[in-house]
């Protein structure tokens, strides 16, 4: 048991030494711009589905 109790208070140690802003900050710009790709992909196939359909 005081095995697991070091093996996880390095683990915490080692998590706390990130930076978590970092972190967030990347998760969320990567989210942002994923986000935008998606909305003018489906925009894109909407306009080319219209212009399809008039056709």
């Amino acid at each position: 048991m005081k095995k697991l109790s070091s093996i996880w208070l390095c683990a915490f140690a080692l998590a706390m030494t990130f930076s978590s802003c970092e972190v967030v900050g990347g998760i969320f710009k990567a989210g942002f711009w994923t986000a935008i790709i998606l909305i003018v992909l489906v925009i894109v196939i909407i306009l080319w589905l219209v212009n399809r359909g008039r056709s």
